[in-house]
């Protein structure tokens, strides 16, 4: 069999021509282009393989007609992506070419593509009316389908950046539509793999503005949010329109050298005057640590994917179903050491992810936004294999205080797990909300109101452990006994009251103290009254109070744990009957 493809380099063409000649068993021979020469890759089947038709009667012709590998050649070419040249620039960039992806996403192939020949009549050799050139359009650059990933049946979308630096038009926005509104059907997740200069300007006419146009991924990304998972990896640059959807997206993973921006540095330029790089545009330095865009860094796409596919361990298929467990393991440290791990003064700094070592199942914290609002920490974690949802201050980092960007990072974390009915686990070690001028302006009451909104409107099991103080509205927003809370837990020397002491006996007693003259005298007297404050607001008072359910010794803590997540697997709680609140 005699194939000809458009420009296509000899690792393609020997692909193509192994591929065919596996299929149809006979040997294939690739040329470039129309033009005569020698073939640039020729295959022979493997041994053992027949030619389709072999099963065929005695007196039937054997193998396909030439009508359908006609629709073969068609077919390689349009898998070909783009001009030879862009391929190579994605080479260059350490990216691989969009099928070359897929393959790495979906070692087993795919389910089924949709769209191949999508924009055909308007750019194929073949097609009436038309002349090759360099200005190809194989699938209309943006490719749709269904595959198995992990073990999970997925959709997906990816942009070829050969076409068109993986813009999309007409016909390409019209099968992101497809893919979109049948994941709604079918209740199954969905990958973006994006790698995308936007709308192709000059192409507009038919998708920008229209009903059934770009601005509808848009509109289905938030009928999806909630139901189905949505997780968004971007290659490269995404400009524009192609920038939403990683942040309408639940999860987004950006590999190094990608980028996101709602214009690119040239249109900056021109509207601010301000010349910018990409990567000082929107690069994941950018997203991860300053907007919150990005939830996760890879390095490379190897490592995009391996993220993703812890990512989509912990996700239900859709709201209808339940999280994923596993079989339990035990912690990567002895909980037997928790109580070493919490410093006894309150002011010392310590991380947090120490303790989750002592409570979670080994390796299987998931950070997220980990450089965002670092004052709290949001992961992803098994208890005994039940996925669950962490959202801990983080003493190491100004003290655990909550800051607007880590109540906006809280409150988006605890709205998605509740939305995939992932139960919650609150560790509080927390001062309050921070206070002053710059916060104020930084927005910390309302970043602060949506934390306490969303762990108000939760509506999956949760638990708090008060691991050392809860001060001011730190404990409400951190799931405290008011909170509609299955359990609130405390380890000993944890303390929950409206400020810490220091600051109490500040307010209260300075005015006192200061008519006492003698500093030693003074001193002594302050002393005195941090002690009695103290004993109002330490644990075993909360506890013979009943605020909290139980003061438990720390070694115990990740057994308590286990043990309240799977008695309370099943609650269910009512929420007022309303349309929707106001906050988030």
């Amino acid at each position: 069999m005699d194939v000809r493809v458009a420009d296509t380099t000899t690792e393609e063409a020997t692909a193509i021509a192994r591929a065919l000649a596996t299929r149809f068993g006979e040997r294939v021979r690739v040329f470039a282009g129309r033009g005569e020469g020698e073939p640039i890759a020729e295959s022979d089947p493997p041994d053992g393989a027949e030619p389709s038709g072999a099963e065929a009667t005695a007196d039937a012709e054997a193998g396909p007609t030439e009508r359908e590998e006609r629709l073969w050649d068609e077919i390689a070419d349009i898998r070909a992506g783009g001009p030879e040249k862009y391929r190579q620039r994605q080479r260059e960039a350490g990216k691989l070419f969009v099928r070359d992806r897929l393959d790495l996403w979906f070692p087993d192939g795919l389910t089924f593509e949709d769209g191949t020949f999508a924009n055909f009549d308007a750019w194929h050799p073949s097609a009436p009316d038309t002349e090759e050139s360099d200005d190809r359009l194989p699938a209309d650059g943006l490719l749709t389908g269904a595959a198995d990933f992990e073990g999970r049946a997925v959709h997906f979308m990816a942009n070829d950046y050969t076409v068109k630096a993986g813009s999309m038009a007409e016909k390409g926005v019209e099968k992101f539509l497809r893919m979109q509104e049948r994941a709604l059907k079918t209740g199954r997740p969905v990958l973006y793999l994006m790698d995308s200069s936007g709308g192709r300007i000059d192409q507009q006419t038919g998708f920008f503005a229209n009903r059934e146009g770009i601005g509808k991924f848009y509109y289905n990304h938030s009928r999806l949010s909630g139901r189905v998972p949505q997780v968004c990896v971007l290659y490269g640059p995404c400009i524009a329109g192609a920038a939403y959807t990683p942040v309408f997206a639940d999860f987004t993973v950006m590999v190094e050298g990608s980028a996101m921006a709602i214009a690119s540095p040239r249109m900056v330029e021109m509207v601010t005057g301000e010349e910018i790089s990409m990567d000082d545009l929107g690069g994941p330095a950018v997203h991860a640590a300053e907007s919150g865009s990005a939830d996760l860094v890879a390095a490379d796409e190897g490592e995009a994917r391996s993220l993703v596919a812890r990512l989509l361990s912990y996700l239900p298929d859709n709201a209808d179903a339940d999280p994923p467990r596993t079989e339990g393991r035990a912690p990567a440290e002895s909980p037997e050491g928790i109580d070493s791990v919490v410093p006894e003064a309150r002011r010392k700094g310590y991380d947090v992810r120490t303790l989750l070592d002592r409570i979670a199942d080994e390796r299987s914290v998931l950070e997220l936004k980990p450089d965002f609002g670092s004052e709290i920490v949001t992961a992803f974690a098994r208890l005994d294999g039940r996925p669950v949802g962490v959202v801990a201050n983080q003493p190491a980092v100004r003290a655990g205080a909550i800051f607007p960007d880590s109540a906006a990072k809280a409150a988006e974390f605890v709205w998605t797990c509740d939305a995939y009915g992932i139960p919650l686990l609150y560790l509080c070690d927390t001062p309050g909300f921070m206070a002053g001028s710059g916060v104020e302006k930084e927005g910390i009451l309302e970043q602060g109101k949506k934390m306490i909104y969303a762990t108000s409107a939760a509506t999956v099991p949760k638990q708090c452990v008060v691991v050392r103080k809860a001060y001011g509205a730190g404990i409400y927003a951190m799931s405290g006994p008011a909170y509609d809370t299955e359990s609130t837990l405390g380890l000993p020397g944890a303390e929950i009251a409206i400020m810490g002491p220091e600051a109490a006996i500040n307010a209260v007693y300075a005015r006192k103290l200061a008519e006492v003259d003698d500093p030693a005298e003074r001193e002594r007297r302050e002393a005195e009254l941090r002690e009695e404050y103290r004993e109002g607001i330490d644990v075993h008072r909360m506890a013979s109070d009943v605020v909290i359910d139980e003061l438990v010794p720390p070694s115990t803590l990740r057994e308590e744990l286990v043990g309240r997540f799977d008695f309370y697997e099943t609650v269910e709680k009512d929420r007022p009957d309303k349309k929707h609140g106001t906050i988030l």
